[in-house]
């Protein structure tokens, strides 16, 4: 059963960084894609970033493309997504994810999530 733990919230200043971290507490990371997805109050939840088993296909949102990285450590099990020049539009709850195979956007794509993190950045 993969369970997924998330770290590195916060809150922080507009033109910021925060790096979120999420450990995978089973034996499937190094096979699994890696995701993040957030949720803004009233929104839905939406496609962040995603990284293939092998850190070789990063993928974005255009939203966050440039200023957003996500790599990942399988010897640690843990995926990072490094956010730079934060905006108050990325102000949501951040959700680390996972899924066997390859990339993907859609949430119901992925099968397993985390309880997810604060980010809070402030104008």
């Amino acid at each position: 059963q993969v369970q997924l733990v998330e770290s590195g919230g916060g809150l922080v200043q507009a033109g910021g960084s925060l790096r979120l971290s999420c450990t995978e507490s089973g034996r499937t990371f190094s096979t699994y894609t890696m995701g993040w997805f957030r949720q803004a109050p009233g929104k839905e939840r939406e496609f962040v970033a995603a990284i293939d088993w092998a850190g070789s296909s990063p993928y974005y949102t255009d939203a966050v493309k440039g200023r957003f990285t996500i790599s990942r450590m399988n010897a640690r099990s843990t995926v990072y997504l490094q956010m730079n020049s934060l905006k108050p539009e990325d102000t949501a709850v951040y959700y680390c994810t996972a899924r066997p195979g390859g990339l993907g956007t859609r949430q119901s794509e992925y099968t397993a999530w985390g309880q997810g993190t604060q980010v809070t950045v402030s104008s």
